[in-house]
């Protein structure tokens, strides 16, 4: 049974004014096939979550362990993180010119496999996973990123939580800026790569609508970059109809 367990996570970023906390002791702890949803306001600290449980070197963690399968990977580098099988799918993910999707998407699985997929298996894998996602054959040869639009930009996102299949997803506003169609498609997409690979997700959101796609079993309030919250998927309704405010003034 895998484990990702987040304790006493303190993490601080360098600002113009010097540094700054922005998590100040998060406890949390994603079970094996476990969805947990953290919902919150604007600069609560969600992203910062994110991106430090991945290891961008951007945030430095200042106190506190993220144990994966019980081992404390505070300090591997990103790409190692990646190899005990951690994903993050970006709320931003970047452009790569002169790096096509499909030799991007190898790579990367090579890399967190240690081997290289047979070919003509790897081609139908990602064949398969790309009509499931409505992607048209030829955004394999495109850029990764490059020229994209945000839906494509998300969905590019799920096909590598497919293809990849990591222990653990965390996945930061994925939900934002697509339309009802690509919001279809792309919760489709989580549920298939949970469904095949039992992987534990940590969902992070603004808003109710992906939960109604993606249905958490645990829902955690994040104000003031901690967890002020949790309880079951009552927990987001409660939020849809008061708001954060209750949480904040507290």
């Amino acid at each position: 049974m895998s484990n990702l367990e987040i304790k006493n996570l303190h993490v601080s970023v360098e600002t113009p004014e010097g540094e700054k906390q922005i998590l100040k002791g998060v406890d949390l702890t994603v079970g094996d096939g476990e969805i947990h949803a953290i919902m919150g306001p604007n600069g609560s600290g969600k992203s910062t979550l994110a991106y430090s449980i991945a290891g961008h070197p951007k945030y430095k963690i200042t106190e506190g362990e993220v144990l994966l399968d019980g081992e404390n990977i505070v300090e591997m580098t990103a790409d190692a993180r990646a190899r005990a099988g951690l994903f993050l799918a970006m709320q931003y993910p970047v452009e790569v010119a002169g790096v096509s999707v499909s030799n991007f998407l190898r790579a990367a699985k090579t890399a967190v496999s240690g081997e290289t997929p047979k070919l003509r298996e790897w081609v139908k894998e990602m064949k398969t996973a790309m009509e499931n996602l409505k992607i048209n054959a030829d955004f394999a040869n495109r850029d990764v990123n490059f020229g994209f639009s945000g839906g494509e930009k998300k969905r590019l996102e799920i096909l590598q939580l497919e293809l990849l299949k990591p222990k653990f997803a965390v996945l930061d506003e994925t939900d934002s800026g697509l339309d009802v169609d690509a919001l279809r498609l792309v919760s489709e997409g989580v549920n298939r790569a949970h469904r095949a690979n039992g992987n534990g997700i940590l969902l992070i959101t603004h808003y109710t609508r992906i939960l109604r796609y993606i249905k958490p079993q645990f829902v955690h309030v994040f104000v003031d970059g901690k967890v002020a919250l949790s309880g079951g998927p009552e927990l987001a309704d409660r939020l849809e109809e008061e708001g954060y405010a209750k949480y904040e003034a507290e």
